[in-house]
């Protein structure tokens, strides 16, 4: 049986269940579920996030909509010519990716936005049945947790690496295969607050993954 890309109906995670009825009880208009991947079905540019926020992602089923990053993240990719609009405001706004496409590690909202090893792991098939079906030539990771699900995704053993030799760092560029792995620092309200992420930043590891996806396009 082949793996799908995403099952709104998951309950794989019991932690991760009783949460979201928790949530779905307080806050009955809230999608509460497996957040679907946005964008692009061939996408040459992936962007994998952590997990759905609770006022965000979980709430209006689309990922980075609706919660503090949301416009650092699109206004971002809209200033690179990756979406048609800079802010995502619901999931029916018309929002449309341009050669891109935005899925999380972990599809399901998890309390304190902090998903165990165990729930990643669960999630994992569904993130790496999306990358072989996509067959994106450039992944932005947005955070330490995505790049190790992303490079767990992609077989580092078949490529004869680990996650230690291609350690997380912002900026940082890991080819396995086909596939070139860009990191980024989480766009999250808490980095940017601190100053550890800037928009400058942002906007700069965005045109990094935008001139590597042209350049091995055309190679």
């Amino acid at each position: 049986m082949t793996q799908s890309i995403y099952d709104a109906d998951c309950r794989r995670c019991p932690r991760l269940v009783g949460f979201l009825d928790q949530v779905k009880s307080r806050h009955p208009s809230y999608f509460c579920g497996p957040v679907p991947p946005f964008g692009d079905p061939q996408a040459g540019l992936l962007v994998v996030g952590l997990a759905p926020g609770l006022h965000g992602a979980n709430a209006t089923g689309r990922p980075f909509t609706g919660d503090a990053c949301s416009d650092l993240l699109y206004g971002s990719l809209h200033a690179h010519g990756f979406a048609s609009r800079p802010r995502s405001l619901a999931a029916d706004d018309g929002l449309q990716m341009i050669n891109c496409r935005i899925t999380n590690a972990v599809k399901c909202l998890p309390p304190d936005n902090k998903p165990l090893g165990v729930e990643e792991q669960n999630c994992r098939p569904f993130l790496a049945a999306e990358i072989a079906a996509v067959r994106p030539k450039v992944i932005l990771c947005l955070g330490a947790v995505a790049h190790a699900a992303v490079l767990r995704s992609l077989d580092l053993k078949a490529h004869g690496q680990s996650l230690k030799s291609l350690a997380f760092a912002h900026g940082a560029v890991h080819r396995l295969g086909p596939v070139l792995v860009v990191d980024s620092y989480h766009p999250s309200r808490y980095n940017v607050n601190t100053g550890r992420l800037t928009e400058a930043m942002f906007l700069e590891v965005i045109g990094l993954a935008k001139d590597l996806l042209t350049r091995h396009t055309h190679d």
